[in-house]
């Protein structure tokens, strides 16, 4: 096979221009590099590192690297580690959805304006995976996902805590005065009881499931536990990858195809994952130049069914996950049932049918088979209405409580009428939600704005709101809510989220007012707020969009250029930017 040219010669061995070779070359010597070495035409593989002490469920990545670079240096290629812009979800206000499009931006000019000529991308924390496949699909040079893996699974009293969705849970029984603040704090604890990230079926195992699923990782990389030695095997096995996927010229254009995300789809909703995948999902698809509509999450997913029994849906944790066959035994099962495109090309420079051509002793008490599902028909379903374009919401976590009361009606199943309660925000539902004066009851829905990618800025997961405290006591522990903010992964919660136009660039959620009647209807997909077409066009009239105050430069450059939710909430910029490795020439020259 004959070799490509790689990008970082026109850097470091330039004949035909001396002086900037040498500008560009002397610098890289200082640390102990040499000249040998950076003209050898051996590849520069960017190890993109996103570990860091801001970063927790990332950091592991700092001693990782060694083992990168092990792989990197046997397979003939030149490692250089760089950072990434810190995300971290549990850390970072007014919310980490504000940081990714930042993420994003930073490693575009790193990748684009650096001599790299392929890259591992660390991944691990929720917006840790778009942000690195949104740059890669954007910069189109050879890309491999290596994930950092969950954390153990968490105990506590001898029960199994999984990360986020005890928070939920803690948070129900301090309202109910069954637990001190000190046991909220031990509780929730428990279930961070090692290195890694979320150990439930969050977000972060969710989209480093998704990125094995689009093809983009080694087979059976995304829920390697943290701590365990395979997750340093697949990093030096990654490493040596990378350079064979430069030397081959196989780029995420030759991977992320519209099969791909068809098939990252179907196994986001065999796993029950997290309600942020649709728009991280669709942010990627767009830099790669694909449409992924929202709709695509109800046509292509919402008839499959769960096969994975972990937290928030099911029972265990991702420890059990792996150990049980992980995504390439739910893979396997989707294959085996004619789900999958078997063909697709992978950064194994196989296809998904070769790599799932493996034997895997599969754990049925957590991994599921079609023929005997956790949920039939788990999938998203998208929700339409007179007060908004489009919502989601996830039905893998629907409690038999919850559609006992709300979706069991002989006569109309599947729909019911609830009372609107309004909060501006989660301040304001922190506020008021114990207020008796809002009487809220089980035939309430609780409603959240000012919250989306615009609003908040960055879009908050806050529409997981609890009922209140004398609801919590008399057992009722969901009611029906809805905002267009997102929720944490980790969250059971069945709520309407993602409400498009959110309502601080003037969407109709605006005119929704407390004690309004909604309709919710599940068979036909629809939200209606129940009033005449007449008042709404005088509410309309009569709306003001809110005056919004930004706190730092890039919420304000945010704001002026995010989008919506249904669209993946990605920077509308004036113009396209795709696949710029090839498009948009060589960068110039520094000097």
């Amino acid at each position: 096979m004959k070799k490509k040219e790689l990008r970082s010669k026109q850097w470091f061995d330039n004949p035909n221009d001396p002086a900037l070779t040498a500008l560009y070359l002397e610098r890289y010597l200082n640390y102990g590099m040499t000249r040998q070495e950076l003209q050898s035409g051996k590849p520069i593989i960017g190890i993109a590192q996103s570990g860091s002490d801001l970063s927790p469920c990332n950091r592991h990545f700092q001693e990782l690297s060694s083992r990168i670079k092990d792989g990197i240096r046997q397979a003939g290629g030149i490692p250089i580690e760089f950072p990434t812009h810190p995300i971290q979800e549990t850390g970072k206000r007014p919310t980490a959805g504000l940081d990714r499009n930042l993420s994003y931006l930073s490693l575009v000019e790193v990748l684009f304006g650096y001599p790299i000529d392929g890259v591992i991308l660390t991944t691990g924390c929720d917006k840790t995976t778009p942000a690195a496949l949104m740059a890669a699909a954007t910069v189109n040079i050879p890309a491999i996902v290596l994930s950092g893996g969950p954390m153990l699974d968490g105990s506590y009293k001898g029960k199994k805590v999984g990360s986020g969705t005890v928070v939920w849970e803690a948070r129900k029984l301090h309202a109910k005065g069954e637990i001190t603040y000190d046991e909220f704090m031990d509780m929730v604890a428990a279930s961070a009881p090692s290195i890694g990230h979320c150990n439930t079926m969050g977000t972060a195992s969710s989209m480093n499931s998704i990125a094995e699923a689009l093809g983009m990782s080694l087979t059976g990389c995304a829920v390697i536990p943290a701590p365990y030695r395979e997750r340093s095997q697949i990093s030096f096995e990654t490493g040596k990858r990378i350079v064979d996927m430069v030397h081959e010229d196989l780029t995420p254009s030759k991977i992320m195809t519209k099969e791909a995300f068809e098939n990252a789809i179907l196994v986001a909703s065999a796993i029950g994952a997290s309600s942020n995948c649709p728009p991280h999902l669709t942010a990627i698809a767009r830099h790669m130049g694909l449409e992924l509509d929202i709709e695509n999450w109800q046509t292509i997913g919402h008839d499959i069914p769960l096969l994975v029994n972990c937290q928030p849906a099911g029972e265990h944790l991702m420890e059990r996950f792996y150990r049980a066959g992980g995504v390439p035994a739910i893979m396997q099962e989707l294959l085996k049932n004619n789900k999958l495109h078997k063909n697709v090309l992978t950064v194994s420079g196989k296809t998904v049918e070769e790599n799932l051509k493996i034997k895997i002793d599969v754990d049925s008490d957590v991994i599921k088979s079609f023929e005997n599902p956790l949920v039939e028909n788990a999938g998203y379903i998208v929700m339409r209405s007179n007060f908004f374009s489009s919502a989601v919401m996830k039905t893998s976590v629907i409690s038999d409580e919850f559609r006992k009361r709300y979706l069991s009606d002989p006569k109309n199943k599947n729909v019911f009428e609830a009372n609107a309660v309004v909060f501006e925000g989660p301040e304001d539902y922190h506020s008021r939600i114990n207020d008796e004066k809002l009487n809220i009851d089980e035939k309430s829905i609780l409603m959240i704005r000012g919250c989306g990618p615009v609003g908040y800025p960055g879009s908050a997961e806050v529409v997981n709101m609890q009922p209140p405290d004398r609801l919590l006591k008399k057992g009722i522990n969901t009611l029906p809510t809805l905002g267009d903010g997102r929720q944490s992964g980790t969250s059971e919660s069945p709520s309407i989220l993602n409400v498009s136009p959110e309502s601080a660039i003037g969407g109709d959620l605006l005119i929704v007012q407390t004690g309004d009647k909604i309709k919710i209807d599940l068979n036909n997909r629809r939200i209606d707020l129940l009033i005449s077409e007449t008042e709404i066009s005088d509410r309309k009239k009569n709306t003001k969009i809110p005056v919004l105050t930004n706190q730092t430069p890039w919420q304000e450059i945010s704001r002026k250029m995010v989008g919506q939710l249904e669209t993946g909430a990605c920077l509308e910029t004036e113009s396209l930017y795709l696949d710029i490795t090839n498009t948009k020439g060589m960068p110039r020259h520094s000097h």
